[in-house]
């Protein structure tokens, strides 16, 4: 349609037609990309920093050299780059909860494939960070359940206590809010995931109560089931406190001839009719 339109007007005027269909196909263009730099925790891009880029060195550390060693003898010797995910885990916990492209390139090396065979994976998963964030980084879950529960006025009250907005860091460095999807703790809503660890059933004073914590360095530990639900349960039970599975279960006993653990793996596939 839009040729049909533009050899229908003399040459002027078609020129004129053709320059504002380009500024809008580039305002348009522009306009999508600033949506995805919006919406997404990190640009899909490499933007070269001083203490980002490919010449700024980064390698492992002898200690974590080990780790590595560990991590590919799991794998084929012509399958290395299946450690990609977790060499990665291992270089943004060496590097302060970051990734460097320069951790990148090594990893890339380590495992004999080309660097934007990493990149790509660091990219597609949010559990990386290609941009600095603080030594207390906080992920506001703000998905369903949390949000009727009051995720929003948690994240109100981190970026008034902290002076910081979703996605800033502190100009101390000490904390990184984040936005962002379920983070499976749905059950003990509105929640946070503070580096590896979940902070449950928040609400606006004990979400201070955990911040000033982090601020002397002495964030709450983690209670008995590896979660601190911040109003006094032990793990998701209800109001009443347990009710069910006071002693734990008997597992079913073994039928005469079934599975005792001491299976032959070669086995496996012909007893399930592979």
């Amino acid at each position: 349609i839009t040729v049909k339109i533009l050899t229908m007007i003399p040459s002027v005027s078609r020129n004129a037609a053709k320059a504002l269909l380009a500024r809008r196909t580039v305002a348009a263009t522009n306009q999508a990309f600033e949506t995805t730099k919006r919406f997404s925790g990190s640009a899909s891009f490499h933007i070269n920093t001083e203490d980002n880029k490919s010449s700024t060195r980064f390698d492992f550390t002898e200690e974590n050299y080990i780790y590595v060693e560990k991590i590919l003898s799991k794998y084929p010797a012509n399958y290395k780059q299946s450690g990609i995910i977790p060499l990665l885990d291992l270089a943004q916990r060496q590097h302060g909860g970051w990734l460097p492209v320069a951790a990148m390139d090594k990893v890339a090396d380590i495992v004999g494939v080309s660097p934007p065979r990493v990149y790509e994976v660091a990219s597609f998963y949010t559990m990386f960070n290609r941009e600095k964030v603080g030594k207390y980084f906080l992920q506001l879950c703000g998905t369903t359940p949390c949000m009727v529960c009051g995720s929003e006025e948690i994240k109100q009250t981190i970026e008034k206590h902290l002076d910081i907005k979703e996605g800033q860091t502190t100009p101390d460095g000490l904390f990184t809010l984040r936005e962002v999807e379920c983070l499976g703790a749905c059950a003990n809503a509105p929640m946070i995931q503070m580096n590896d660890d979940y902070y449950e059933c928040l609400t606006p004073a004990t979400t201070i109560e955990l911040l000033e914590a982090c601020k002397k360095g002495t964030p709450p530990k983690m209670g008995k089931w590896g979660s601190l639900p911040m109003n006094g349960q032990v793990s998701c039970e209800g109001p009443k406190g347990k009710t069910t599975l006071f002693v734990t279960p008997k597992p079913p006993p073994i039928r005469e001839g079934g599975f005792d653990g001491k299976v032959d793996p070669a086995s496996v596939k012909e007893h399930m009719a592979y």
